[in-house]
């Protein structure tokens, strides 16, 4: 590897430099601690969401874990416009016309199953399966439940009746399109203006801003202004507000009678807790964690707060068996023995959606797939591909469920397998996280990669492909459309970047899968997972409770060399004699964004031939002196100057929008009117309103890895400044190394931190139901 673009002399990736500057705390995450995640300003804290002042959220997925001074939060996270929002689930596009945006629609498929969700819970009659004989706080906790279940406060005394058995998985109701008058004027964020000010005048007494009164009566709705009053701690409910916060405004409003004891702010602080877990990707948290986190936060007494929370319905606890395989205890053990199970508690959207996760995919694992096509027509279509390919045809034709892993190479071979369904006759489709991506692998099946594979002939060349977006695919801007039942209208669906999908957005595709259907999910377990809760993928793979077929096509050159290496722990130097990959040290982050600015704008053109336009900066955060926002000014002087009259932005500003929670989509600006701001986005056209362009639209030159993941870039600039080395872990650098095609340049600042984190910092991880719920879901192969 070398130095610069032009000179020759070769660097490791480690390269020591002179020591750094401090910058401050930067984009650094806190300690890790009982496992509840603290979003810190990186994107590496899942979901996220943005603020106006760009100060309140956090993004990414592998976030800072812990409680690290009695905080679950860890100070002032950074806004991700390109991960989260509160409002960033409206797209803009459908502000103005009368017609559904896909932002829109997916919310309101998103709250069609919701509600789903809520009539399974409300047909449950029977409590959770325990799988065990508990006592003492276990089965205080058990007997909370079961007494919410019948509509009654839960008592101190134990149930010693025995468990029935869980309940079988039911047929999906499977959301359908919405109308577009179902999300016309007034269907999304509309308020009364007589209820903000009513909340106003409250936050007033209370000495809260102004600011916050329309985030609370979205938050709490109509009335909201009575129960804020009868309950200050319900501020929290709001993005960006923390503990401390809202104990200021209720001795505000309460007064003396404000005291840290109150039950009331007990189950306040434990909502938020969970919250903040499932911001860095838990769906839910041990006991423990939990009561631990809850003392730190000042809450005297833990216990009563967790059972309070599950008494009032806003939080739900389980139980889970340690050991699947150890027998249950006889019901006439004299000794008591009881099987080993650790006790969780969890906010019901996400547990609800693990349930419905698991129960969609015991059923397409065990239906019959649909005949299309004999055995002997599916065997020639796996004798004429090559390798892995192969095998993936051959585990297709016999299941319902398949997982298919490796890197951008193994893309082919999912390719291979459309191409092959959709001559056998099936109605065959894939999806991907981004546009961009989207656009790539429509290319590819348009391309003989594999030499001997005929390209796919169903669709004519420059026609439309047989590929669509996740979130258009559930939204019904893109895909096959749905059925008369609300089912996808296919066959097939093959999933990429699968390791992207979290518990709900995942719930909601397996759910809207039709009987017989084929669901194949593909993608590199090694690169950053979901920007959401949960850890589908790994979950998937670690219960192989489905065939798994491994690519063995390993990305070629330079840059596969190195990326290959990194998943594996090691930071190799490889040979790239064409300048693939380029090591710039620096001693601080002033000459790191000096650097960056150099290499996109001169260097990287200049030595490689790849333009300005085609190359993307990629950093661990968005603060700090080396951070999006610093990087971003910098780029923007030197690539785009102009006085930012459209809300900061120009006509040319390469932009990130984010349309909704988790997304972001590469664009440029076009320009602006009364409309709002006019975006381009993978070559589609988007008006984002006025009053969200603050929140959901950042300068796009430079951005974090998670914003970045599921796309490809000619050249990739990775910027590692010395104040964001706590961020740096093996998937991190994983995935922003592999965001490169062609070349790839490395400003080094982080030292001897960068070889350290891809030889000892693998994902955090993260708690999650699902590998529980799939084994008494389905059996084991073999």
């Amino acid at each position: 590897m070398s130095t610069e673009p032009e000179p020759t002399e070769k660097t490791e990736p480690g390269t020591r430099g002179a020591a750094p500057e401090p910058e401050g705390p930067g984009e650094a995450p806190g300690g890790a601690a009982d496992g509840v995640a603290a979003s810190a300003g990186t994107d590496e804290g899942a979901g996220g969401a943005s603020a106006a002042d760009g100060e309140s959220g956090a993004a990414g997925g592998e976030a800072a874990e812990g409680v690290s001074d009695g905080s679950v939060g860890g100070g002032e996270p950074e806004a991700d416009a390109g991960e989260g929002g509160d409002s960033a689930g409206v797209d803009a596009d459908g502000a103005a016309k009368a017609q559904v945006s896909e932002a829109e629609a997916e919310l309101a498929a998103q709250r069609l199953e919701r509600e789903r969700i809520a009539r399974r819970k409300a047909e449950k009659q029977r409590p959770v399966d325990s799988g065990a004989k508990l006592s003492g706080k276990a089965a205080d906790l058990l007997a909370a439940v079961r007494a919410v279940e019948s509509g009654a406060k839960p008592v101190a005394a134990v149930f010693s009746e025995p468990e029935p058995p869980r309940r079988p998985a039911q047929e999906p109701v499977r959301p359908r399109p919405v109308p577009a008058e179902a999300t016309g004027a007034g269907g999304v964020g509309g308020l009364a203006p007589e209820t903000v000010e009513a909340v106003q005048r409250v936050l007033a007494e209370g000495g809260a801003p102004n600011a916050l009164a329309s985030q609370v009566a979205a938050v709490l709705g109509e009335g909201a202004d009575e129960e804020l009053r009868a309950d200050p701690w319900q501020l929290l409910r709001v993005t960006g507000v923390r503990p401390e916060q809202a104990d200021g405004f209720a001795r505000g409003l309460l007064g003396a009678e404000c005291a840290p004891d109150d039950e009331r702010r007990g189950r306040a602080v434990t909502v938020w807790l969970l919250e903040q877990a499932a911001l860095a990707g838990h769906t839910a948290l041990e006991m423990p964690a939990l009561t631990a986190a809850l003392a730190q936060r000042g809450v005297p007494d833990a216990d009563a707060a967790v059972q309070s929370t599950i008494a009032e319905a806003e939080a739900l606890v389980f139980q889970d068996a340690l050991d699947p395989a150890a027998p249950e205890p006889a019901e006439d053990d004299e000794e008591g023995a009881e099987r080993p199970v650790r006790i969780l508690v969890g906010l019901e959207r996400y547990a609800l959606a693990e349930e419905s996760l698991a129960d969609g995919l015991a059923r397409l694992i065990n239906s019959v797939p649909k005949e299309d096509g004999s055995a002997e027509d599916w065997e020639r279509a796996a004798a004429s591909a090559k390798g892995s390919a192969a095998e993936l045809i051959r585990a297709v034709a016999a299941g319902g469920l398949v997982l298919h892993t490796g890197g951008q190479a193994s893309l082919t071979e999912p390719a291979a397998l459309l191409t092959a369904a959709r001559g056998l006759g099936l109605r065959a489709w894939a999806a991907t996280h981004s546009p961009l991506g989207r656009d790539s692998f429509s290319a590819l099946l348009q391309a003989d990669p594999q030499g001997g594979r005929a390209r796919d002939a169903s669709v004519p060349p420059g026609g439309t492909r047989p590929v669509a977006t996740v979130a258009g695919l559930l939204s019904g801007a893109e895909g096959p459309g749905r059925d008369g039942d609300g089912a996808f209208d296919l066959d097939l669906l093959v999933v990429l970047d699968a390791p992207q999908l979290d518990v709900e957005t995942a719930a909601l595709l397996v759910e809207s899968l039709p009987d017989g259907a084929r669901l194949v999910l593909g993608g590199d377990p090694a690169v950053l997972w979901s920007a959401g809760p949960g850890r589908v993928f790994a979950d998937l793979l670690a219960a192989r409770i489905c065939p798994q077929v491994a690519s063995r096509r390993p990305d070629p050159g330079p840059l596969g060399e190195l990326v290959s290496g990194i998943g594996i722990g090691e930071l190799n130097q490889v040979e790239a004699p064409g300048k693939e990959v380029v090591i710039v040290p620096v001693r601080d982050a002033g000459e790191a964004v000096h650097r960056t600015v150099q290499l996109v704008a001169d260097s990287v053109p200049r030595a490689l031939g790849v333009p300005a336009e085609e190359t993307q900066v990629i950093t661990p955060g968005h603060g700090g002196a080396a951070g999006t926002r610093a990087l971003n000014a910098a780029l923007k002087e030197r690539l785009n100057p102009g006085p930012g009259r459209f809300g900061g932005f120009d006509p040319g500003d390469r932009v990130a929008y984010s349309p909704a929670p988790g997304r972001t989509l590469p664009g440029r600006v076009v320009g602006a009117d009364a409309d709002g701001l006019h975006l381009t986005c993978a070559d589609e056209p988007v008006v984002v309103p006025k009053e969200r362009v603050e929140q959901s639209v950042r300068h796009g030159w430079a951005l974090t890895a998670h914003q970045a993941v599921g796309c490809r870039w000619p050249a990739v600039v990775a910027v590692l400044p010395g104040d964001a080395t706590q961020a740096l872990s093996r998937p991190w650098v994983y995935t922003a190394f592999g965001r490169a095609d062609r070349h790839l340049s490395v400003v080094q600042g982080a030292e001897q931190a960068l070889p350290r984190a891809v030889a000892e910092i693998p994902a955090k991880p993260r708690t999650t139901r699902l590998p529980v719920l799939l084994r008494t879901q389905t059996p084991t192969p073999g």
